[in-house]
């Protein structure tokens, strides 16, 4: 691999990314793509996992925000997608960057506006997804048994 063609920085998908990373860690620091994901996207272009961010040519680094605008094209499951069945429009899709935090505090939004059960949770800050909230997740100060002074 010639020197020349090193980049320190990348950008993928808005994104800038250290040049000195493997490919599947630098394509986790998006949003969105986790290093399983990235990991995927790699095998699936027939890229070496190994290889560094840095050297990858201006076709691969399109390539890479194609598999990730357009998995589906690609033939990714739509298991393996991060938003299915849109509350919107239903269709699977893959979101990244911005507008999964968008459509996330949508969501959300939306659950505390039809009061449902985890809108509820949401709005009063406590816990969602079921965990023991009798001990954790308080605010404050300590409360309980304090040491006494020698």
């Amino acid at each position: 691999m010639p020197e020349d063609t090193y980049k320190h920085i990348v950008r993928i998908a808005g994104v800038d990314i250290p040049g000195d990373l493997p490919l599947p860690y630098g394509l986790a620091l998006i949003k969105g793509v986790g290093y399983h994901f990235g990991l995927a996207i790699v095998r699936k272009l027939g890229l070496d996992p190994s290889l560094r961010v840095g050297y990858l040519s201006e076709e691969d680094v399109e390539a890479i925000e194609d598999v990730i605008s357009n998995p589906h094209r690609y033939g990714f499951p739509s298991w393996y997608l991060n938003r299915r069945k849109d509350y919107d429009t239903g269709k699977d899709m893959h979101l990244i960057g911005a507008d999964l935090i968008y459509v996330a505090k949508r969501d959300i939004e939306r659950e505390m506006r039809i009061r449902s059960w985890r809108g509820v949770r949401h709005a009063g800050g406590y816990k969602v997804r079921g965990q023991r909230t009798h001990t954790t997740g308080r605010f404050g100060p300590t409360v309980g048994v304090s040491k006494k002074k020698r």
